[in-house]
C-alpha cells in the first residue's frame, strides 16, 4: 500500500450512527464539557504564577516556562497522540489518555520542587490533548450541513473551559492552596474517564497502516493541503497573542498599580469568559460560506483588542474590554480554521486536527514565553506591543488568500 495520506484512508468506513438526523443534544453538551475540563488542565497555573514563584523562589522568567512547557506538552501529544485517533478505536484511546493525565496531576499536586511540577506539567498537557480527539469526533458524528454549528457548540465549552480554568484555580488555591487545584483536577480526570467511556459511542478506525505511516501521513497532509498550513499558521499567531495576554496580565493586576489578590485575578478571568458566545456564531458563518471575510474581522480585532489593553495601562476597565475582545477574536478565528480544516479530507480529521493544532500551539509556547520576557524587559507596553504585532502580521499574510480559493477547501 502506498504511504501517502490519501491512501491512508479505509474504505469500509461506514457513516457514524444517528449522523443522517444530526447528534443528540445531550451528547454534544457532554462533548463540549468533556473538552473544557481536559484543555482547562493547560491554563490553570495561569493565575497561579505570582504564588508559585513565592513558593518556589523563583523570577518572572522562570515562572513562565511552566506555561510554555506545558504548551510544548501539548504539542507533543498532538503530534504522536491525536493521529492515533485515526488509527485506534476512539473511546479506548479516550480513556487510556485521561488514565495518565490523571496520574500526571497526582504528581504535579505533590510537586516538591519547580522541576517536578514541570515534568508532571509536560505530562498533563500532552495526554489533555483529548479534547482535539474529542472535537474531531463531534465532526464524524455530525450531518455536513450542521457541522460548523456542532463544532462551534463543541468549542464553546473547550473555548470557556479555558477561560474559567483560571478563575477556578485562583479561587480554589486561595481557600486550599495551589496544589488542591492539581489534585482536584485529577479527581475529575478520573470521573469524567469513566463518564466518556459509558456514554461515547464506539467508533472504529478510518485507517489500519502501521502507526509510523500515519505519523507520516499526518506531515504530507502539510503539504497536500496548502488550507491546512494557512489557517494554522492565522491561528498560531492569534493563540500567540492570546497567550501572551494571560500568561502577563495577572502581573499587571497583583503588580503596585492594581493590587488585586489571586481571587480578584481569577474574577478579572471570568471577564473573558464572555468572548465564548461567539464560538456558536462563528459555526453559523462557516456554515454560510463566510469563512474569509470574518477571519479578517477577527485579526482587525484582535490588534485593536491588545492595543486598546497597552493604552488601558492604568484602566482595568480597558484591559478587560481587550480581554473579551481579544478571546472573541482568537475563538471565532479557531472555529473558522477547524471548519475549513475539516473539509480537506473526512476521513483523516484526527491527523488534520493533529497538524493545525499543532502548528497553532507552537505559536501560543512562543507567545508565552515572549511575552514573559517581553514584559520583564518593558512592562505592560511591551507585551501589548507585542500582542498587537502577532494578528497584525497574520492580517498581512490574509489580505495574500485567494478569495476564490477558500471558497471550498483545496
Amino acid at each position: 500500500m502506498s504511504q501517502s495520506s490519501s491512501e491512508v484512508r479505509s474504505p469500509r468506513r461506514k457513516p457514524a450512527a444517528g449522523s443522517a438526523h444530526g447528534v443528540p443534544g445531550w451528547l454534544i453538551a457532554l462533548f463540549a464539557v468533556a473538552s473544557g475540563m481536559t484543555v482547562a488542565n493547560l491554563y490553570y497555573a495561569q493565575p497561579l504564577l505570582s504564588e508559585l514563584r513565592g513558593v518556589f523562589h523563583i523570577g518572572e522568567g522562570t515562572a513562565g516556562t511552566l506555561i510554555t512547557l506545558t504548551q510544548v506538552g501539548y504539542v507533543i501529544g498532538m503530534v504522536f497522540l491525536v493521529p492515533l485517533g485515526d488509527r485506534l478505536e476512539k473511546r479506548g484511546l479516550i480513556t487510556a489518555l485521561l488514565t495518565v493525565t490523571t496520574l500526571a496531576l497526582l504528581a504535579a499536586g505533590l510537586s516538591t520542587g519547580f522541576p517536578m511540577l514541570l515534568i508532571a506539567s509536560l505530562v498533563s498537557g500532552a495526554t489533555s490533548v483529548v479534547a482535539q480527539i474529542l472535537v474531531p469526533f463531534a465532526a464524524s458524528l455530525a450531518p455536513d450541513h450542521a457541522r460548523g454549528r456542532i463544532v462551534g457548540r463543541v468549542m464553546s465549552g473547550l473555548l470557556t473551559g479555558i477561560l474559567l480554568s483560571r478563575t477556578l484555580s485562583s479561587l480554589v488555591s486561595s481557600v486550599a492552596g495551589w496544589r488542591v487545584v492539581y489534585l482536584g483536577s485529577a479527581v475529575l480526570m478520573a470521573l469524567l474517564g469513566v463518564a466518556l467511556r459509558l456514554a461515547l459511542p464506539r467508533q472504529a478506525p478510518t485507517t489500519s497502516v502501521p502507526y509510523h505511516h500515519v505519523l507520516r501521513s499526518t506531515v504530507a497532509l502539510v503539504r497536500t493541503h496548502p488550507a491546512l498550513l494557512r489557517r494554522g499558521l492565522y491561528q498560531a499567531a492569534m493563540f500567540g497573542a492570546f497567550s501572551a495576554f494571560w500568561t502577563t496580565v495577572s502581573y499587571v493586576l497583583t503588580g503596585p498599580r492594581f493590587h488585586y489578590s489571586a481571587v480578584g485575578v481569577g474574577v478579572f478571568a471570568l471577564v473573558g469568559a464572555a468572548g465564548a458566545a461567539v464560538a456558536p456564531l462563528a459555526g453559523r458563518w462557516a456554515d454560510h460560506g463566510l469563512t474569509r471575510r470574518m477571519t479578517g474581522a477577527a485579526l482587525v480585532l484582535a490588534a485593536l483588542a491588545f492595543a486598546a489593553a497597552g493604552f488601558g495601562g492604568r484602566s482595568v476597565l480597558l484591559i478587560a474590554l481587550g480581554a473579551v475582545a481579544l478571546d472573541a477574536a482568537v475563538q471565532t478565528s479557531l472555529i473558522l480554521g477547524q471548519h475549513t480544516v475539516y473539509q480537506l479530507d473526512p476521513l483523516a480529521r484526527a491527523r488534520l486536527n493533529s497538524a493545525f493544532i499543532a502548528i497553532f500551539f507552537i505559536g501560543g509556547a512562543l507567545g508565552s514565553q515572549i511575552g514573559s520576557i517581553a514584559y520583564r524587559a518593558g512592562g505592560w507596553s511591551a507585551v501589548s506591543l507585542f500582542g498587537a504585532a502577532l494578528p497584525a502580521l497574520a492580517l498581512l499574510y490574509w489580505l495574500t488568500e485567494s478569495r476564490q480559493g477558500t471558497k471550498r477547501p483545496a
